[in-house]
């Protein structure tokens, strides 16, 4: 792992002069040290800030410390990054219902015209190798208002394009702008919150970027049936000006420096006014394409894999061909296209509660029972469920569709979806989690790599899922979706919780 990369949630000193190593070196130590061995200053400290000492990691003593600062504070600033996440899933789904009334105004085919969402997704995956570094060196907050103001920009473009490729372009635009939090979002959670409390908030990021698939048709099939699919740009535009303006007052910086107590600039200042460069140490090629060498990373290469098999399936599927499966059968308008999508929806927030906060409440009580924080493996048992519950959902989804009437619906085949998506949402919140816990140091590295592994295998899916229903039928194809599943994502999920250890040693503890 290149120097330049360390995350400690406090910053780092490396690449820095010999003096600030040393400085930054002490404020690490300092992090993963018992309590009881902090001065007795700091221990009075953090006693009256948090009412215990039992925190981990140890915060120090500055109030522009993210860890020192208020519960409703936290919450109010990664629900502005969770919905800033949300927004890019949500804009490349958007206009789904709208893809006939899009072929009426553009004059291109069907298929083209599916481009504009699939194009989204592939450059959701890789746009974060750009961002992460910038955000590592200048801090979340300015990256963040600098993606939502150029996304409105380019979505007003949408909204104004005359033809295909103009709508093309400022799509491709918008994706490459909306990105950061998609992925930066794991860093901040990992920079705000307590490891105790880290699946219950890690899951408000993951949710809301998976709920942003169905969301997006489901309100858009009304926007689209009723005033045009253009007001669907313009509508993304001010809900990007409008959490813009949000940002400025409630999304502080999360990219905390350790060794600036004493500094002149006031802790409001610190982290709502600066705008400069907050980390000195100089660019490296391999910031950039740093989150790539995680494919040598063996817990975090199979955690990636194995969500992201899931995620193509109980996500983009059930999301994307919708419309091939659904809308023709039971034909269907723009605005009940949408509500085809309430399943996803509903499984989503279900399985939130599993995957997030049970998920936490299954560590620490397993803590208490042993006397020491549990092995990051231990959170993996909770993933079996979401495996099962994802094939049963995709065989009911599946196998129903097929065997419906035409012309006849059903609600059977949004069961199915529901289901998966509980499943879905549980894998996503405990193999995301999962994955920080072991390198938690490299929390901003790792959900860019989550994201480019997901997204990736999310673009590919929807040109080869026609193929399979074409060769195998649509029931059948149920049969290979678990075979899929259970080769990469259960199976790999055993050998993780048997041999994972043995790959991240203590990393988990720092």
């Amino acid at each position: 792992m290149p120097p330049t990369e360390y995350e400690a949630p406090h910053g780092d000193g490396m690449g820095k002069t010999d003096s600030q190593f040393s400085e930054k070196a002490e404020a690490n130590i300092q992090n993963i040290e018992p309590a009881s061995l902090l001065p007795e200053r700091h221990q009075s400290y953090l006693l009256q800030r948090h009412g215990t000492l039992d925190l981990d990691p140890i915060p120090s003593m500055d109030p522009a410390d993210p860890y020192n600062w208020a519960t409703w504070k936290k919450v109010a600033n990664l629900s502005l990054v969770a919905f800033h996440a949300c927004m890019g899933t949500f804009t490349a789904a958007a206009i789904i219902p709208a893809y006939e009334e899009i072929v009426e105004d553009v004059g291109v085919s069907l298929q083209r015209v599916s481009y504009l969402t699939s194009l989204q997704i592939a450059i959701l995956g890789g746009a974060p190798l750009f961002w992460k570094p910038l955000s590592h060196r200048f801090g979340r907050r300015p990256i963040f208002l600098l993606s939502l103001i150029l996304s409105c920009v380019c979505n007003i473009g949408c909204a104004k394009s005359p033809d295909y490729a103009s709508m093309a372009a400022c799509r491709a635009l918008v994706s490459f702008f909306i990105s950061p939090a998609m992925a930066i979002g794991s860093a901040v959670v990992t920079e705000t919150f307590f490891r105790r409390e880290r699946a219950r908030y890690m899951g408000i990021w993951t949710v809301m970027v998976t709920l942003g698939v169905p969301v997006g048709p489901l309100i858009f099939g009304f926007v689209a049936q009723r005033v045009g699919y253009r007001w669907i740009y313009w509508i993304l535009a001010i809900t990007n000006a409008c959490e813009f303006v949000l940002y400025i007052f409630f999304g502080p910086e999360t990219r905390y420096i350790g060794g600036n107590i004493e500094s002149s600039k006031s802790s409001f200042k610190r982290e709502y006014m600066s705008i400069g460069r907050i980390d000195p140490a100089p660019f490296t090629l391999s910031e950039f394409y740093h989150p790539m060498t995680l494919f040598a990373n063996i817990p975090v290469l199979l955690a990636a894999s194995a969500y992201a098999m899931v995620f193509v399936f109980a996500s983009v599927l059930n999301s994307v061909e919708v419309p091939q499966l659904l809308q023709s059968k039971f034909e269907l308008n723009a605005e009940q296209l949408g509500l085809q999508f309430l399943g996803l929806i509903i499984g989503s927030l279900l399985g939130e509660q599993l995957g997030g906060f049970m998920s936490d409440m299954w560590m620490n009580a397993r803590a208490r029972r042993i006397g020491r924080k549990p092995a990051p493996e231990y959170r993996l048992w909770l993933s079996y469920i979401g495996y099962l519950l994802t094939i049963a959902g995709m065989v009911v989804f599946l196998v129903c569709t097929e065997h419906a009437e035409a012309g006849k619906w059903t609600v059977k085949p949004i069961i199915g979806t529901g289901i998966a998506a509980f499943g879905n949402q549980v894998i996503t919140t405990v193999l995301t989690t999962y994955a920080v816990d072991t390198y938690p140091h490299d929390a901003g590295s790792i959900g860019v790599f989550i994201n480019l592994v997901r997204s990736t295998w999310g673009f590919i899916g929807p040109f080869w899922f026609p193929d399979m229903f074409e060769a195998v039928g649509i029931a059948n194809s149920s049969g290979v979706i678990t075979a899929l599943i259970m080769g990469v994502s259960f199976f790999p999920t055993v050998f993780l919780q048997w041999q994972g250890g043995r790959f991240h040693g203590d990393n988990h503890q720092k």
